[in-house]
């Protein structure tokens, strides 16, 4: 049994929720115990896995989040920098699991997050669970 966090960026709730729940229950039902937190926006998802992660608390993570593009540049950079920042973890031997969606509009959020359809939230999970058991084989 391992300890993995989900760190969410909640900012659409529905949207979250959705995720939240499809990654937890990848998570239990593979019998890991799970915490979540909470941080503002996909920006902030890097800096608290990278604080949580020096704690020495957790096996793995899970990254939980949702960008719809806007009328502005912000989509590009939040999605990019966020997307940047948990892959130079991941490179760095974390095992992380990247449900941050970036999506253009609502109804595609809605069909990649809801665990009866695309369940983003439980692939991300059950991507650092696959990073996790590579971490126990290259020894980590």
């Amino acid at each position: 049994m391992a300890r993995f966090l989900i760190v969410e960026a909640r900012f659409y709730d529905h949207l979250n929720d959705m995720l939240v729940a499809g990654a937890r229950q990848a998570l239990e039902k593979a019998g890991h115990k799970v915490d979540v937190i909470t941080v503002p926006g996909a920006l902030e998802i890097p800096g608290a896995i990278a604080l949580a992660d020096g704690a020495g608390e957790y096996d793995g993570y899970v990254a939980i989040g949702v960008v719809i593009r806007g009328e502005t540049y912000h989509f590009e950079i939040v999605a990019g920098e966020s997307a940047r920042g948990i892959m130079a973890m991941t490179m760095d031997g974390i095992a992380i699991g990247n449900g941050v969606l970036t999506v253009e509009n609502e109804a595609q959020a809605i069909v990649r997050a809801d665990p009866a359809q695309k369940d983003k939230g439980g692939e991300a999970a059950k991507a650092a669970m696959a990073l996790l058991k590579l971490q126990d084989r290259f020894g980590r």
